[in-house]
């Protein structure tokens, strides 16, 4: 049974066209997988199968909902099928719920509204829906705030919003890009679940080929606002018939060019004995760390939400005050240091992180925001010298000097990162953080931007502490590898021995749960 059926939708608005007649099918218990580039379509096809798309949006074709037009129905009984007929999970959670309202209360009011029970009974309910998705009352209250939550937890919190009013259809926008590969599994183990357990059809929206590859029946990609190749999982990823199709698996699998060798000379980075607890908190955030940054050399840091990994990330930054332990930048401690020495070292650190349209200021051009570091030097830079010292910067991460004079929102995720990049060499440091800084990415995207991390790491001799939840990344890109659990270090080691050969049970389930493509396409092709 066909619960959505998207025929010849094109979606414009104004002079650009974000689709251009684009048909496909979700039945009843299949799960579809949506991929392609950052602005290939894929989120306006998500929001075409919701009806969400804004007011200013020029449509024509169809787009048919368990027998409705979604595209010609009145707005009353389009809320209806919102969350009766159809569910939708949105890629960052901590923003599509309501930081006012407790999730128990958030889960009621779609009971409310599509079953029609009172607020005790609809709260009661809300319980059950909650325990559903893995969230038990004696662990996760319903009356939890979003903000008292970790990211699975929130997602989880949503997925639970989403199949409150038993749709028929789930409709999930990058539903897991943020998670840590752990939380990852056990999301989407709950919603295939779901759907085989329930007969949901779910149009799963991503760009991770793996995990696609992993748990889609069929899949479909878009390029431009067009479909390029749709069929059976295994028969596209094993042979795909378009050019597009092919370049996608290519940036998948790619590993920038590295130097590969031993970091020699003094370290740039050393963490020792870092211990960090915070009030009534039962258990360390960093309990005992020590790790060292060779020059040059890129260390990774994996492990689950929770691991310690950014209360290391906010040590290593001087971003409040240490407890016990010691971090030391080229031998010196930045926690004693003051003043013009403070400014020296601070000089020496720089960090991007994952989200670079949150950490820019929208209302700054990029000249300013690249700009921000050189108030740490000793002498004010003339404004003649600072657009100077601008430019280079962003000629040096592949952009055009006259993008200065633009604002953060005229740029994709990628421009945005290569900017947050610029920023953070603009003062020459030695050692760069990144703290989750390609997960958000898709994969062609990424696999640029790690191409322009080595290349900056090779030719200006940047050293680099990496954090992040993608195994494939760190595969590519680390020397060496720092595996976090419960604010301790319990294994380290050269990067491809640690995958390869795993010690620790916990490493090992990391590995496990960690998609990895050929992996897939072999085990999709021999089911074929």
């Amino acid at each position: 049974m066909t619960l959505l059926a998207i025929d010849h939708l094109t979606v414009s608005h104004g002079d650009q066209i974000a689709l251009r007649g684009v048909s496909l099918r979700v039945a009843a218990g299949e799960i579809v997988g949506l991929v392609g580039e950052s602005g290939s379509g894929k989120s306006t096809v998500a929001l075409a199968s919701m009806a969400l798309l804004p007011d200013t949006a020029a449509i024509s074709g169809q787009v048919v909902l368990d027998g409705a037009n979604l595209v010609t129905l009145p707005p009353r009984q389009l809320d209806r099928l919102r969350g009766n007929v159809a569910g939708m999970i949105f890629q960052e959670p901590m923003s599509a719920l309501n930081p006012l309202q407790t999730i128990g209360t958030q889960v009621a009011e779609v009971i409310r509204l599509h079953k029609g029970l009172g607020r005790r009974t609809a709260l009661r309910e809300a319980g059950g829906v909650l325990a559903r998705v893995g969230l038990l009352p004696d662990r996760v209250p319903a009356s939890r705030y979003p903000h008292q939550l970790s990211g699975g937890q929130r997602q989880r919190v949503a997925i639970a919003i989403a199949i409150a009013g038993d749709p028929k259809l789930i409709v999930a926008d990058e539903p897991t890009t943020a998670l840590d590969v752990t939380t990852q599994a056990h999301i989407m183990d709950l919603l295939t679940g779901l759907i085989r357990e329930r007969g949901i059809g779910l149009l799963l929206v991503s760009h991770d080929l793996a995990l696609v590859g992993q748990v889609a029946d069929r899949i479909v990609v878009l390029q431009d606002g067009t479909i390029v190749e749709q069929g059976p999982v295994g028969s596209v990823l094993a042979a795909p018939r378009g050019l597009y199709t092919r370049m996608l698996l290519a940036k998948a699998r790619h590993a920038p060019a590295r130097r590969i060798g031993p970091s020699v000379g003094a370290p740039v980075l050393e963490v020792r004995d870092l211990t960090q607890r915070y009030r009534g908190a039962k258990a360390a955030a960093l309990d005992g760390v020590s790790l060292r940054v060779g020059p040059g050399e890129t260390v990774g840091v994996i492990g689950e939400s929770g691991s310690g990994k950014t209360t290391l990330l906010r040590a290593v930054l001087a971003l409040g005050s240490l407890q016990a332990g010691a971090v030391l930048l080229h031998g010196e401690a930045i926690a004693t240091a003051r003043g013009h020495r403070l400014r020296v070292l601070r000089r020496q650190v720089q960090a991007v992180f994952q989200d670079p349209k949150g950490s820019f200021d929208p209302r700054q051009r990029v000249e300013q925001l690249v700009a921000e570091p050189l108030h740490l030097l000793d002498v004010p830079v003339a404004r003649a010298e600072r657009r100077e010292r601008v430019e280079t910067a962003l000629r040096r991460v592949g952009l055009d000097a006259a993008d200065a004079d633009r604002f953060p929102h005229q740029f994709s995720g990628g421009q945005r990162q290569r900017i947050a990049i610029a920023r953070a060499l603009i003062i020459a440091p030695s050692l760069v953080v990144l703290d989750e800084a390609v997960s958000a990415l898709d994969m062609s995207t990424r696999a640029d931007i790690l191409d322009l991390l080595a290349t900056l790491s090779a030719t200006l001799g940047l050293s680099y502490l990496f954090v992040s939840h993608d195994l494939s990344v760190m595969k590519s890109m680390a020397d060496r590898l720092i595996v976090m659990k419960d604010g301790r270090i319990v294994e380290e080691g050269p990067t491809a021995t640690i995958l390869a050969t795993p010690r620790h049970p916990y490493t090992t389930a990391l590995v496990a749960a960690t998609p990895d493509l050929d992996r897939v396409i072999a085990s999709r092709t021999a089911q074929a």
